[in-house]
């Protein structure tokens, strides 16, 4: 597990690493996950190529893109490459020779959640042949504190994990260019260069939410006197609903309780729903026009969001104005703030537009302060 800034050279020891031992180890084999398949040529696959390279073995591997692997010529070992958006390929790897053993996700902050690594753990589960092992490799710059890395791999001691952490002054390849602007970063912008610098947990560029923390709220919730429901719906995805506290003087908002959950009836819903907002009324997705219908029937009173143009930035615009505080057992709506970021085009520039990934409860979130945003407080 390997956390560092940017320059650290994470990418370049670790892809120096896998081609070392593969050619030590005649039975291994690797696997290299990101989250996004279309990525891996232009990152890892380079870097792997870079490290044939550098260690002068070029005559011994072979390189092809479709599909995409690299194959060690003398025991046909190979180091294949697969994307977290097409799961079926990355559980139905079967290799040749020896056994699939190690495993390096690059960029492993874009795996969103921790269900999906267990999956790649999964993965390379078997008995290996003596004198090998197994070992996983995370590679990643440590963006946001409160992402499920942190408290997995670097909060848990176990015999199992060495988790580390790298900064560019361990770069014996950079020049006086690149230590300047480090040190021009370290000086006009002390924030990211704790990140991008220095290897820190904390946030970086293209975060929607900044404003919020973590806290126990037990002895608050009972005072609540202001309190607001939104609700998003789901099929396949979860059916979301937040519940939230609004202090206006305060500039607060407190999230205390959620309920998430897909693949149930519109019963149980509306039984989830009646638990949590009593006689008071919920903000829905004005897309289910009909489950809408279907839950004022059930004694609910659901009202539908507002939609159109713009209606989510101006509505994310709104919630950045407040600080939001979340009550440390919203486990989902934690995962989904930590990972919500802005769209990025090819060239890496932040666009104004959020993913839409991921996002339910702070759909739901936008949809419960509404009746705040246009004035209709009760």
């Amino acid at each position: 597990m390997v956390k560092g800034s940017r320059a650290s050279k994470k990418s370049k020891t670790a892809a120096l690493w896998y081609i070392c031992n593969m050619m030590k180890y005649p039975e291994a084999n690797t696997l290299v996950i990101r989250q996004t398949a279309a990525t891996l040529k232009n990152s890892c696959f380079t870097e792997l190529k870079w490290a044939i390279n550098r260690l002068g073995v070029n005559n011994k591997w072979k390189a092809t893109e479709s599909p995409l692997e690299l194959t060690y010529l003398p025991t046909g070992q190979k180091i294949y490459f697969r994307g977290l958006d097409d799961p079926l390929k990355v559980t139905s790897i079967t290799v040749a020779v020896g056994c699939l053993c190690w495993l390096w996700i690059e960029e492993a902050y874009e795996i969103p959640n921790e269900e999906a690594f267990n999956t790649l753990d999964e993965s390379i589960r078997g008995i290996t042949p003596p004198g090998l092992f197994k070992q996983i490799t995370l590679t990643f710059n440590p963006w946001n504190e409160h992402h499920w890395l942190k408290a997995r791999f670097f909060d848990t001691k176990s015999d199992d994990i060495l988790a580390i952490t790298t900064n560019y002054m361990c770069n014996e390849w950079l020049d006086a260019s690149d230590l300047a602007m480090f040190e021009d970063m370290k000086k006009n912008r002390p924030k990211r260069y704790k990140v991008a610098g220095l290897g820190d947990w904390g946030i970086t560029d293209g975060i929607v939410y900044e404003n919020w923390i973590v806290e126990d709220l037990t002895d608050l919730i009972p005072r609540f006197a202001n309190r607001y429901y939104g609700l998003d719906f789901g099929v396949n995805d979860p059916n979301a609903l937040i519940c939230f506290d609004f202090e206006a003087g305060q500039k607060k908002i407190y999230v205390y309780d959620e309920f998430y959950q897909g693949n149930i009836t519109l019963d149980v819903l509306a039984a989830e729903v009646i638990k949590r907002i009593n006689a008071s009324f919920v903000t829905c997705d004005a897309s289910a026009k009909q489950n809408i219908i279907d839950l004022c029937s059930r004694g609910i009173a659901a009202i539908p969001a507002v939609k159109g143009n713009g209606s989510v930035e101006f509505g994310i615009q709104w919630l950045q104005g407040f600080d939001i505080i979340v009550d440390y057992r919203c486990k989902n709506f934690i995962k989904e703030i930590s990972n919500y970021q802005w769209l990025k085009d090819k060239q890496g520039n932040i666009l104004d537009k959020p993913v839409d990934k991921d996002n339910h409860l702070l759909d739901a979130l936008r949809y419960g302060v509404e009746p705040l945003r246009f004035g209709n407080v009760r």
